[in-house]
């Protein structure tokens, strides 16, 4: 799989951005030509913060959709959807910042459970974990935000999954990692 460029990466940030502010406005998402690389089945998050907080983040972590078509969804869902915040509102357009996270294919974490956090690169993997029908993801950024080890990295993607922080710990919880090439908006 061909890594996005900086110039892909743009449009990916910009076609985010006029998705969430058509639809917060309530107006149909405008159409844009796009190079073939967002014909491409990719996994892809975009996040949302105002001031430095997260305003809502959503996304596929598997290649399910072309990117042409992962990107608008996954931006209304993080502007309207995410469960954790009220829709952004018509007022914060001009101060929320967009972030898109396009991914590679999630492979699961084949070692060992004591040797888990011996195999996650901070900085470098996103995280799955995935238990009892429960599922939680982290994008790479996160742990480098937070400046977590590994050991808290895979505690914390436990509890976003609903489970409990140690269940990285057990055999019968399945831990993927991923990667991401993260695109931010220029901020002015």
């Amino acid at each position: 799989m061909d890594m996005l460029t900086a110039d892909e990466g743009t449009m990916a940030v910009t076609m985010a951005r006029k998705t969430i502010e058509a639809v917060v406005r309530g107006r149909p998402v405008p159409s844009t030509s796009l190079p073939p690389v967002f014909s491409e089945k990719r996994g892809v998050f975009v996040t949302i913060t105002s001031s430095g907080e997260l305003r809502g983040c959503i996304g596929y972590p598997y290649p399910i959709l072309p990117l042409r078509e992962a990107i608008p969804s996954a931006a209304t869902g993080a502007a309207l959807e995410d469960p954790r915040f009220p829709p952004v509102a018509l007022s914060e357009l001009d101060k929320v910042r967009v972030e898109v996270t396009v991914l590679t294919p999630p492979d699961p974490l084949d070692v060992e459970p004591e040797m888990r956090p011996h195999t996650v690169i901070i900085g470098k993997h996103g995280l799955i974990a995935r238990s009892g029908g429960r599922s939680g993801l982290l994008l790479p950024q996160v742990a480098t935000e937070y400046s977590w080890s590994c050991e808290e990295f895979l505690s914390h993607t436990c509890m976003k999954a609903g489970l409990p922080a140690n269940c990285w710990k057990r055999s019968e919880t399945d831990i993927l990692t991923f990667e991401g090439q993260i695109f931010h908006e220029q901020v002015s």
